[in-house]
Protein backbone atom coordinates (compact mmCIF):
# COMPACT_ATOMS: atom_id res chain seq x y z
CA UNK A 1 0.00 0.00 0.00
CA UNK A 2 2.70 2.23 1.26
CA UNK A 3 4.82 1.32 -2.28
CA UNK A 4 1.32 2.53 -4.40
CA UNK A 5 1.65 6.02 -2.49
CA UNK A 6 5.48 6.60 -3.36
CA UNK A 7 4.77 5.30 -7.35
CA UNK A 8 1.81 7.89 -7.03
CA UNK A 9 3.69 11.03 -5.52
CA UNK A 10 6.63 10.22 -8.29
CA UNK A 11 4.73 10.11 -11.00
CA UNK A 12 2.48 13.12 -10.10
CA UNK A 13 6.13 15.13 -9.54
CA UNK A 14 7.11 14.09 -13.51
CA UNK A 15 4.06 14.88 -14.55
CA UNK A 16 4.18 18.15 -13.37
CA UNK A 17 8.00 18.99 -13.82
CA UNK A 18 7.12 18.07 -17.72
CA UNK A 19 3.63 20.03 -17.75
CA UNK A 20 5.69 22.86 -16.41
CA UNK A 21 8.90 22.43 -19.02
CA UNK A 22 6.41 22.67 -21.82
CA UNK A 23 5.13 25.73 -20.12
CA UNK A 24 8.10 27.29 -19.99
CA UNK A 25 9.36 26.46 -23.82
CA UNK A 26 5.84 27.88 -24.58
CA UNK A 27 6.48 31.68 -22.53
CA UNK A 28 9.96 31.54 -24.21
CA UNK A 29 8.64 31.27 -28.21
CA UNK A 30 6.06 33.44 -27.25
CA UNK A 31 8.11 36.11 -25.56
CA UNK A 32 10.48 36.06 -28.72
CA UNK A 33 7.82 36.40 -30.85
CA UNK A 34 6.23 39.27 -29.33
CA UNK A 35 8.85 41.35 -27.51
CA UNK A 36 8.15 43.88 -28.79
CA UNK A 37 4.19 43.49 -28.63
CA UNK A 38 4.65 43.21 -24.55
CA UNK A 39 7.35 46.58 -24.80
CA UNK A 40 4.49 48.06 -26.54
CA UNK A 41 1.37 47.09 -24.12
CA UNK A 42 3.82 48.05 -21.19
CA UNK A 43 4.51 51.64 -22.61
CA UNK A 44 0.84 52.33 -23.03
CA UNK A 45 -0.04 51.33 -19.73
CA UNK A 46 2.81 53.99 -18.19
CA UNK A 47 1.20 56.76 -20.49
CA UNK A 48 -2.00 55.63 -19.50
CA UNK A 49 -1.08 55.86 -15.64
CA UNK A 50 1.39 59.42 -16.17
CA UNK A 51 -2.05 60.43 -17.96
CA UNK A 52 -4.38 60.03 -15.29
CA UNK A 53 -2.02 61.38 -13.12
CA UNK A 54 -1.31 64.64 -14.09
CA UNK A 55 -4.73 65.06 -15.58
CA UNK A 56 -6.07 64.76 -11.66
CA UNK A 57 -3.69 67.01 -10.90
CA UNK A 58 -4.49 69.80 -13.52
CA UNK A 59 -8.19 69.51 -12.97
CA UNK A 60 -8.01 69.36 -9.03
CA UNK A 61 -6.41 73.04 -9.09
CA UNK A 62 -5.06 74.37 -5.69
CA UNK A 63 -7.11 73.58 -2.51
CA UNK A 64 -8.64 75.96 -0.76
CA UNK A 65 -7.82 77.38 2.13
CA UNK A 66 -10.01 75.85 5.26
CA UNK A 67 -12.30 78.16 6.48
CA UNK A 68 -11.14 80.03 9.86
CA UNK A 69 -14.35 82.22 10.37
CA UNK A 70 -12.76 85.57 10.34
CA UNK A 71 -11.84 86.35 13.77
CA UNK A 72 -10.83 89.96 13.12
CA UNK A 73 -14.40 90.52 12.55
CA UNK A 74 -15.69 88.39 15.16
CA UNK A 75 -13.56 90.54 17.93
CA UNK A 76 -14.17 93.72 16.01
CA UNK A 77 -18.01 93.44 16.73
CA UNK A 78 -17.40 91.50 19.75
CA UNK A 79 -19.24 88.29 18.89
CA UNK A 80 -18.70 86.10 21.67
CA UNK A 81 -17.97 81.89 20.65
CA UNK A 82 -21.62 81.26 21.64
CA UNK A 83 -23.09 83.78 19.87
CA UNK A 84 -20.63 82.53 16.63
CA UNK A 85 -22.33 79.12 17.31
CA UNK A 86 -25.88 80.43 17.63
CA UNK A 87 -25.53 82.18 14.32
CA UNK A 88 -23.96 79.27 12.44
CA UNK A 89 -26.89 76.99 13.14
CA UNK A 90 -29.04 80.61 12.12
CA UNK A 91 -27.15 80.09 8.76
CA UNK A 92 -27.58 76.05 8.46
CA UNK A 93 -31.52 77.24 8.63
CA UNK A 94 -32.67 75.96 12.13
CA UNK A 95 -35.28 77.14 14.19
CA UNK A 96 -34.61 78.30 17.73
CA UNK A 97 -36.30 75.49 19.18
CA UNK A 98 -33.70 73.56 16.98
CA UNK A 99 -30.97 75.71 17.96
CA UNK A 100 -31.89 75.40 21.39
CA UNK A 101 -31.48 71.69 21.18
CA UNK A 102 -28.32 71.62 19.11
CA UNK A 103 -26.19 73.71 21.58
CA UNK A 104 -28.01 72.22 25.22
CA UNK A 105 -29.77 75.77 26.43
CA UNK A 106 -32.84 77.41 26.72
CA UNK A 107 -35.27 78.80 23.64
CA UNK A 108 -35.19 82.16 25.84
CA UNK A 109 -31.04 82.07 25.75
CA UNK A 110 -31.13 81.54 21.83
CA UNK A 111 -34.13 84.63 21.95
CA UNK A 112 -31.37 86.65 23.85
CA UNK A 113 -28.23 85.48 22.02
CA UNK A 114 -29.68 86.10 18.69
CA UNK A 115 -31.12 89.66 19.56
CA UNK A 116 -27.57 90.57 20.64
CA UNK A 117 -26.53 88.85 17.04
CA UNK A 118 -29.13 91.52 15.34
CA UNK A 119 -27.55 94.42 17.26
CA UNK A 120 -23.80 93.63 16.52
CA UNK A 121 -24.49 92.66 12.82
CA UNK A 122 -27.17 95.92 12.68
CA UNK A 123 -29.81 93.66 10.71
CA UNK A 124 -33.32 93.39 11.52
CA UNK A 125 -34.33 90.23 10.39
CA UNK A 126 -32.43 87.01 10.13
CA UNK A 127 -31.89 86.57 6.53
CA UNK A 128 -29.95 90.29 7.07
CA UNK A 129 -27.95 88.85 9.71
CA UNK A 130 -26.98 85.77 7.98
CA UNK A 131 -26.36 87.91 4.84
CA UNK A 132 -23.72 90.28 6.82
CA UNK A 133 -22.08 87.20 8.46
CA UNK A 134 -21.61 85.57 4.83
CA UNK A 135 -20.12 89.45 3.63
CA UNK A 136 -17.54 89.30 7.17
CA UNK A 137 -16.36 85.74 6.74
CA UNK A 138 -18.01 84.66 9.92
CA UNK A 139 -19.96 81.85 8.47
CA UNK A 140 -19.46 80.02 5.27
Amino acid sequence: MRRHWKQLVVYGSVLGAGALGLQWMDYNRLARAHSTDFYIVLTAFGFLALGIWVGARLISGPRPAPFDGNPQAQAALGISARELAVLKELAAGHSNKEIAQRLHVSPNTVKTHIARLFEKLEARRRTDAIARARDLGLVP
